[in-house]
């Protein structure tokens, strides 16, 4: 028999044991996920309930505020401190956002839907959703992707529709500018704000965290390469980072600057991108994409370096640490009302 496994029990294969483990953890896993379900379910009832009830007051106004006051105080003497006057009002916001039982996502628990009923706008709170589901996130990964202001980012290069048409996926992505996110933020890399780098340390780093630069990275993504050789003649290059993009169906070279950057190092990632379109994609795949991460960007150097017409090149300025929310969302605002100014 072939694919022997261990020496323990040299009768049974590989395969037939790796299924067996893979019937194990998925049958836990789905009990898990039964069971955070089973607390969303809970905490809906228990809005609904409570907004049912204080319908009958609805000539008092604070009819609402007594009764969620009242019964948190029996709760919480009978099961504890997880039922108390905030998580009630959790609930009873949860139901008032998610009227339809059915609707509700059995892929997320408690605490994404917490995460969730915290966002007011209704498109954003979609957003956030449909692409925690399309994407499997964790509870940690959508927070750090709502502390990141992914939507908000998303929607410098692009319209509300056609950011929430892509997370319900009733259409594909067809432009680089609809996936890569400027600025990126990479706090996850937990370096220090005002520490010297060399490059190499910055590419090392992202490779030991190559899941959440990936999360980072957005929809699509997987890792090919670091420090990919291109041999031009007798000359030897190296594309700092390169990865494969489905949605888009094709390469992306990624080139890391530790400084404002050039349009010397816009030449050379052009020259990077036009390698690969010619000795590295196939007759079907799309063209080639080059991003340069730089910390710090001239975009009318980029626009006069680069043709009118460029689709292949991008620059997004990374961020070492996460910003305030308030510092954040301001330089996007400054960028959508500059970007609309500009149409006008």
């Amino acid at each position: 028999m072939s694919n022997i496994t261990n020496n323990e029990n040299p009768g049974i294969s590989t395969s037939f044991y790796n299924d067996i483990k893979s019937i194990i953890i998925d049958s836990k896993n789905a009990a898990i996920r039964s069971v955070d379900f089973q607390r969303v379910l809970m905490y809906w009832r228990l809005g609904e309930r409570i907004f049912v009830e204080e319908q009958h007051g609805k000539d008092r106004a604070e009819y609402g505020e007594y009764l969620v006051t009242s019964l948190s105080k029996q709760l919480e003497i009978e099961f504890g401190s997880g039922f108390g006057i905030r998580q009630l009002e959790r609930s009873r916001q949860f139901y008032r956002l998610y009227p339809i039982t059915s609707a509700l996502r059995t892929q997320l628990n408690w605490f994404q839907y917490r995460l969730l009923i915290s966002i007011e706008d209704d498109y954003k709170r979609e957003y956030y959703e449909l692409e925690a589901v399309n994407n499997g996130w964790t509870g940690r990964e959508l927070e750090r992707q709502i502390n990141a202001a992914l939507y908000e980012r998303l929607l410098i290069s692009n319209d509300k529709e056609a950011v929430l048409a892509v997370a319900r996926k009733e259409r594909i992505p067809e432009h680089p500018a609809e996936i890569i996110k400027d600025p990126m933020i990479l706090e996850f890399l937990d370096l220090k704000r005002h520490a010297s780098y060399y490059e190499k340390d910055l590419e090392s780093a992202l490779i030991t965290h190559l899941q959440d630069f990936l999360l980072e990275m957005g929809n699509g993504f997987s890792f090919v390469a670091r420090q990919k050789r291109l041999l031009v003649e007798d000359d030897e290059f190296f594309a700092d980072l390169v990865f494969y993009n489905r949605l888009l169906r094709c390469f992306v070279v990624v080139e890391i600057k530790m400084q404002k950057l050039t349009h010397q190092d816009l030449g050379q990632l052009q020259m990077y991108v036009n390698y690969f379109d010619r000795f590295e994609k196939l007759p079907d795949e799309t063209p080639t994409i080059g991003i340069l991460l730089c910390t710090a960007k001239n975009d009318t150097l980029v626009k006069i370096t680069l043709p009118e017409d460029n689709a292949s090149i991008l620059t997004s300025k990374y961020q070492l640490y996460l910003p305030s929310e308030e510092a954040l969302l301001g330089e996007i605002k400054g960028v959508l009302e500059l970007a609309e100014s500009g149409e006008k």
